[in-house]
């Protein structure tokens, strides 16, 4: 382990497509929604070999953080750290970067998603897979260390439509460094299918690894308004940093790191990595996706009779489910509220939180 590695992990969204289960204070990434433990709690675990938890930080909101605290003990927890207001990735990577500057004038920083999962499946999880990934890691780390801001890109297993790509030069051998040539939006699906057989198109983990100095100088160059916002905190720790922060976060222009810097510097760089079985956990499709499935494709956690039905996903915990001639739905039951949907229309549950908003039902948020 290299003792100028810091990891930051993003905590701090809501995952609205995961309602009923996911809520204000119990979001998607303090909960056990693949396997026995939260998917926070996994990150951590996987980052360990080569990041361990002392020299880990987090960035999520105050509803959440007391969870945190409380799943993440190795953590200390002046490392946890809620954010005032959620202001897009660029002010909380770029604050994280400030801290950790103070801290350690060559710290190099990883940037790792909360609730994401690597080296899992239907049939479990895969020692070699995050081996193959914490190897990724590394690399990634050692290029950031000599300057570059470095970018892990995924071998594309399908043409998904629901990521950005990373696009690298024809040639690029998967595993090793490459120069970024663009970045893409999320593509329809006739453009994703090209990408998928052009085979230099990879998916944009959100996994990113930088210096602090060069990430900063960076965002001196290119967001210029919130590097001297944040600039002007004092030391992480002294008297004041929280008090001070809350009213200079604020402040910070709501804007990603990919638009802000990533698409903009020349020195990015990035990893086009082959398929360590990475998924970004994006809806309850996805959890169907990575479930124990019966022979009929049903995946439910809970004691069942299945007569007639295929392909279903019911999370109902604690009680007999009886499925009676149904297919493609996402059932999901918690003591207040019961979702019942098609299993194609699941990156839409974050419409059903929207609706709850504007009836002004925070006991169901």
């Amino acid at each position: 382990m290299n003792r100028h590695y810091y990891g930051l992990i993003l905590a701090g969204g809501r995952g609205t497509r995961f309602w009923p289960r996911s809520r204000k204070r119990s979001a998607k990434q303090v909960l056990n929604v693949v396997g026995e433990r939260s998917l926070i709690q996994n990150t951590v675990e996987r980052l360990g070999p080569v990041i361990p938890p002392e020299r880990l930080w987090v960035l999520t909101n105050q509803h959440l953080r007391g969870a945190i605290v409380k799943q993440l003990p190795e953590i200390p927890q002046r490392q946890i750290l809620a954010e005032p207001m959620q202001r897009n990735t660029a002010p909380a990577i770029g604050l994280a970067a400030h801290i950790l500057q103070s801290v350690d004038k060559d710290a190099v920083m990883g940037v790792f998603p909360s609730d994401h999962v690597i080296g899992h499946g239907p049939i479990g999880h895969g020692a070699g897979k995050a081996a193959a990934y914490r190897n990724v890691v590394k690399a990634a780390l050692k290029s950031a260390n000599a300057g570059n801001l470095m970018v892990i890109g995924i071998e594309p297993r399908w043409p998904e439509t629901g990521y950005g790509y990373v696009e690298f030069p024809r040639g690029s051998k998967p595993g090793a460094v490459a120069r970024v040539k663009r970045f893409h939006e999320k593509p329809a699906l006739a453009k994703a299918k090209r990408y998928l057989a052009a085979g230099n198109f990879y998916w944009n983990s959100g996994m990113f690894f930088w210096r602090c100095d060069a990430l900063l100088d960076q965002l001196r160059q290119h967001l210029p308004k919130t590097a001297t916002v944040l600039a002007a905190l004092p030391a992480f720790g002294s008297r004041g940093f929280h008090q001070k922060l809350s009213r200079a976060f604020p402040l910070c222009e709501n804007i990603s790191i990919d638009f802000a810097v990533l698409e903009k510097s020349a020195l990015v760089h990035g990893i086009p990595a082959a398929d360590f079985g990475w998924n970004d956990v994006g809806s309850w499709n996805a959890v169907y996706e990575l479930s124990a499935r019966d022979e009929c494709g049903n995946a439910i956690a809970a004691e069942s009779i299945c007569l007639e039905a295929r392909n279903n996903f019911v999370d109902a915990r604690g009680k007999l489910v009886a499925l009676l001639g149904v297919s493609d739905l996402i059932v999901v039951d918690t003591a207040d509220a019961l979702l019942v949907a098609s299993r194609d229309r699941a990156q839409q549950v974050g419409d059903v939180v929207k609706a709850l908003e504007r009836a002004k039902r925070e006991d169901l948020l």
